[in-house]
């Protein structure tokens, strides 16, 4: 993995946007997730600083955030909010 870089499915459930990092590997291999536009079939895809995560909202229509930050672990929400920015 490029340095820097971190495993889609860890980064959604480190910043607290998937429950479970199952659930967040659902999200990437159906194919609801996107970095950069880029459709994500694969939960070990590689996320980076400064990407674009777009994934649906439960209630319906679509949330992107700018990935911010790679955290080492999955920590409290106060910290995991610093991780990503809302667009």
């Amino acid at each position: 993995m490029a340095e820097g870089a971190i495993r889609l499915d860890k980064w959604l459930w480190y910043v607290r946007l998937a429950p479970s990092r199952a659930a967040a590997q659902t999200l990437c291999e159906t194919r609801h997730i996107r970095i950069n536009r880029r459709v994500i079939g694969r939960a070990s895809s590689p996320v980076k600083v400064g990407e674009v995560v777009t994934m649906p909202c439960p209630g319906g229509g679509a949330r992107a955030v700018r990935v911010e930050a790679v955290p080492a672990r999955r920590g409290p929400y106060s910290e995991a909010r610093h991780a990503y920015a809302e667009l």
